[in-house]
This record gives C-alpha cells, structure tokens and sequence, in this order.
C-alpha cells in the first residue's frame, strides 16, 4: 500500500508539499500540485480521511435528530437534508429519538464529543433550558420544530395557522364536536397546533372539549383505534383534527371497511403532511401541505454556514407557506345543522 512518502519520492518533492496538497492548503504551485496528484494516481495513494479530520477537529458530519423515521413526513425530509448536505460535503447521521427525552439528550453528546460538526433537531421534546447548553460545543438548527424562547435558527411552517385553517375548514364543514389527535402532547409544535385549532373553536363559540382529545396517534394502527374509540364512546363526534396523514389514513379505512359510516358526512376528516397516502385512500384525505424540500435545503445551508462562519450572526426564523389542500374526506354534500 502506497505511502505519503511514496508519493513524495515519485513526485520528486517535500512530504511537506505533499501534505500540503493533500489538505488543500495554499502555497502550493499549480505545476507542484499537478505533479503531485498524478503520482497519488500512478500510486493508487488514498488520503486517510480520519487523520485529516482529527487534525483539523472536523468530521464533516452532521446530525439530524427526530422522532422515527417511517414517518414519510422526516424520511422525504432526511433525503432532502443528504442531498443538500452532500453538495457542500458534509454526510448526515440520523438519531431517532422515539420521543424520547433521554435519546435526545444521548444524541446531543455526539456534539460534546466532538463526534458531529452540527445538530438539526426535527423536533424536540426536552425543555430548552436542558439543550441550549450544547450550544458551546457547535451549533444547533431547529427544522419543523421551533420554541418562541429559542435564540437559535427556526426553519419551519406556521403550524398553530396550518391548525386554525384546517379546524376552520372543518367547522364551515357544519362539524360542532370535532376530535383533537394529536402525536405527542409534550412536543412544541403539538401545543402550537393545539392553540390554532382552540382558537378556530373559539371564533364559533366552542370551547375545548379534552374529552374529545386524544393523544400519542402516530400511524395508520393508531388511527384505527382512534375510529373504535370515537365509534364505541364519542358517537356524537362529526369532525376529526389530526396530526399526520397516516392516521387520518387508518382512521378512514377502518371506517369505510368495518363500518356503516360514511366520510366525510358521518364524520369529516382532516390529515397532515400532504403523504402519497392521502392521495391513494378512498375518500382522499384532506390535508397540510409542507414544503418539505425547501425546508431541508435552508436548513443545511443555514447550519454549514454556521460551521464557515463560527460567531457571524444569522436570522432567527425562517417561515415557509403551507397550503390545505381540500379534498373528499371533508367535502359534505349537506352542510348538517345542529
């Protein structure tokens, strides 16, 4: 296996030179650095990457933390955040938190020690009294999650508004008891989804019902469930609000195959996310389109320039439009008056 020293003696230069190039570091003629690479490539001379990161104390690597990733919603988002990410060659390694406070606390360590450059965290369940201490080890970027007491980038939609237009949607639907399902109640961005939908509850003179809300539905076995509860002990519910298109996608399903009820007339149901799913169910489902890709990309480049530029001041939020898109699982033919 061909050496630095090898290539330095085909080259008929310094180790030093050699190193030099190898690092893409200046002072180095163009004859010199030609000269250099085409023995690396007579020699078949790989540089060790390693070394070169620990001399320089960069992995070129970042992290992306979120909750799971069969959730289409941060599987789009990691394929946009690589591709991204490769353009500027940095590799991402995804950290599944489950929800959990301890692995997003575990995840964070790979800052401290040095193990990646920078963390984007998708979502974010610990208090962030907890986390802005990682801080001091390399910089941190919210992407869909986002704290009003944050001080870090935010790049994400506006989800108590995306909550207000589809609750909204579903009260000028004629629904007057309308069910909250929500992923997690501990998450930031479930309590802001929260306010938008009791706000739109409030403008027709509704209060929050918490009996008729339901909490920890994540996919299509969860709203499936959701539907046998709302059929065996909340019959008067005629709407749903729900977090993900998975399990408006289940809760439809179980609906339309193990039932007599009709969607949307019996019960009008609203997703999230804009899935491939909601488009396939029978109803389709209507639905919160985020714009997923341009999220990922200001996120990345937002982080990396952070690791270019260490102290340089950067905005604090970044807000994407999203959109509701209308579809059959909330289009009633007769509006009902109760």
């Amino acid at each position: 296996m061909a050496t630095i020293e090898d290539v330095a003696k085909l080259a008929g230069l310094s180790r030093t030179t050699v190193s030099r190039v190898i690092n893409d570091q200046p002072y180095v003629t163009d004859e010199k650095r030609q000269r250099i690479i085409q023995a690396m490539n007579d020699l078949g001379y790989v540089p060790n990457s390693s070394a070169r990161r620990l001399r320089s104390q960069k992995t070129e690597t970042i992290a992306v933390l979120l909750p799971r990733l069969t959730n289409p919603f941060f599987g789009n988002l990691i394929e946009a955040m690589e591709e991204k990410a490769s353009e500027w060659g940095y590799q991402v390694i995804v950290c599944q938190t489950h929800d959990s406070k301890k692995k997003e606390m575990d995840y964070l360590q790979l800052l401290k020690t040095k193990q990646v450059d920078g963390v984007i965290m998708a979502s974010l369940v610990n208090e962030w009294e907890d986390v802005k201490s990682f801080l001091e080890c390399g910089p941190i970027v919210f992407c869909n999650e986002y704290m009003d007491e944050s001080s870090i980038p935010m790049i994400h939609m506006d989800h108590k508004q995306a909550a207000y237009e589809a609750t909204i949607h579903l009260l000028e639907q004629g629904c007057t008891h309308i069910s909250y399902v929500s992923g997690g109640p501990e998450s930031h961005l479930s309590q802001k989804r929260k306010e938008g939908f009791t706000e739109a509850l409030s403008e027709y003179g509704l209060p929050f019902q918490s009996d008729l809300a339901m909490d920890w539905a994540m996919d299509v076995s969860d709203g499936q469930k959701v539907f046998h509860m709302i059929k065996d002990e909340l019959p008067h519910v005629d709407g749903v609000f729900t977090g993900s298109d998975e399990v408006a996608a289940g809760l439809i399903y179980e609906a339309t195959s193990s039932s007599d009820w009709v969607i949307p007339d019996d019960l009008a149901v609203v997703g999230f996310d804009n899935q491939m799913i909601s488009l396939l169910m029978v109803p389709s489902v209507t639905t919160v389109e985020q714009p997923v890709k341009q999220m990922a990309d200001k996120t990345v480049e937002v982080l990396i320039q952070q690791l270019l530029h260490p102290g340089a001041l950067a905005p604090n939020r970044y807000v994407f439009p999203h959109q509701l898109l209308v579809r059959n699982s909330t289009k009633r033919k007769k509006l009902s008056i109760q």
